[in-house]
């Protein structure tokens, strides 16, 4: 394989924006640092009622259902014939995928087509999602086992963090996978001071508190509990402070009514999803510390993002989040539990000459775009390709039968699921307005 070859790349996932959460970020921009110089990409996505998309490069969007209220984003179903018709017509050299549920169904149906590798990264915990979504073990042993399978189908399989592909192994994956991390969207260096002060008059936050963030989607697995029973009880010792926690998610409102129960909810702002990036970054500026006390995640772009902003992180130890960083040097790191966050903030919160001090190195260690994530990943494309035409593929199964047999299954479960689940919310509206 000649590597001076520019690469035509197809990219897949299941959620895009609209969407935004990690993968939506990253599947956006590998598209963007492809089209820009490299190669050229095409993405398949889900098809969202209304969207508009408007790229350097080209969207194709293939039918969708409505799981929005069960796993944040729709379902894509990955057999439509002329969404298929449209990705061929591009002839990608190399296809990849980031999710391995319906987005790699589709990209092994591609494959075979087109015979060309296909190349899989696993970004999230999708177990732990799964047992969310899906009520019955037999179920989700089914879900996971369809997710191991597509993944083992893969010719190639990157993990964002060690940490990651140690919970793919707990799946059940037994093959190889090589780690290649996300970058983050950001310049290096915080918004200037103008832009950090017209944020702050905007949300009215006093110059002489310490100033606290979360950025991610809102579900309590993201551990938000932790962080508002800290701050509860470093309100209770006196300390001011504001917390502003950016995103949203299904489990926001329930978050709100917890902050009212702890009398926080006049210093803490939920502002919804912030879909400005120069804005999100004046709010990663101006804030003292992030706090992202979440073991869900497996790689934490935000926590980058964090750094590229000079911000520090702080991170529960031994955390996928947590992986690369040094206590004290580049983080700060706790035990995942509410008093070792609230003894930390009571430590160094009000301290701003010390988090400004780690908020730098954080920014000089820790920083990494998604230029030069991308330009790695993209070598890495070539030696895919080479093991592909040489027959040397890490494939551990072909395309079966049962995988249809599988998505049917999955897409009854979910179905049950997303019905039981306007059920019972109609029930608790109903009993609320009596």
């Amino acid at each position: 394989m000649n590597e001076k070859q520019r690469l035509s790349v197809c990219l897949l996932n299941d959620s895009f924006p609209p969407v935004i959460d990690g993968v939506a970020n990253a599947v956006l921009n590998y598209a963007r640092v492809i089209q820009d110089g490299l190669g050229s990409a095409v993405v398949a996505v889900p098809d969202y009622p209304g969207t508009t998309d408007a790229y350097p490069f080209p969207v194709v969007r293939y039918p969708s259902f409505d799981t929005t209220k069960i796993v944040g984003y729709r379902a894509g179903y990955p057999f439509s014939p002329r969404a298929m018709e449209a990705l061929a017509d591009f002839s990608p050299d190399i296809i990849h995928t980031h999710c391995p549920v319906m987005s790699t169904v589709m990209a092994r149906a591609l494959r075979e087509r087109l015979d060309v590798p296909v190349v899989f990264t696993y970004h999230t915990k999708f177990d732990i999602d799964i047992r969310r979504a899906l009520s019955g073990h037999l179920l989700q042993q089914t879900a996971i086992r369809l997710l191991v399978d597509n993944i083992s189908a893969c010719d190639e399989v990157w993990v964002v963090s060690q940490g990651a592909g140690e919970n793919l192994r707990s799946l059940g994956y037994v093959g190889d996978y090589t780690v290649m991390e996300n970058g983050v969207d950001f310049p290096r260096g915080p918004v200037s001071q103008e832009k950090q002060e017209a944020l702050r008059q905007e949300l009215g936050l006093p110059k002489d508190v310490p100033v606290y963030l979360f950025v991610g989607r809102m579900m309590w697995y993201k551990g938000i509990r932790i962080i508002l029973d800290a701050l509860a009880d470093l309100r209770r010792s006196g300390s001011d402070f504001r917390m502003l926690l950016v995103g949203d998610g299904m489990e926001r409102q329930e978050m709100e009514q917890v902050t009212r129960q702890l009398k926080l909810d006049d210093v803490c702002l939920f502002t919804g999803a912030v879909h400005d990036r120069e804005k999100l970054r004046a709010y990663f500026s101006l804030s003292d510390l992030f706090l992202f006390p979440s073991t869900f995640d497996t790689n934490g772009i935000v926590v980058r993002e964090a750094a590229a902003c000079g911000t520090v992180s702080v991170l529960v130890r031994g955390s996928c989040a947590a992986e690369g960083v040094t206590d004290g040097e580049n983080a700060l790191l706790i035990d995942e539990d509410p008093k070792s966050l609230r003894a930390l903030l009571g430590q160094v919160g009000g301290n701003r000459s010390l988090t400004q001090r780690l908020g730098q190195q954080a920014m000089e260690q820790l920083y990494l775009s998604w230029e030069d994530s991308v330009k790695q990943a993209y070598q890495q494309y070539y030696t895919v390709l080479d093991h592909y035409n040489r027959g040397l593929s890490s494939r551990s199964m072909e395309w079966t039968d049962e995988v249809y047999n599988l998505l049917d299954d999955l897409r009854k479960g979910i179905t049950a699921a997303r019905n039981f689940t306007e059920s019972n919310r109609r029930r608790w509206q109903n009993r609320h307005h009596r």
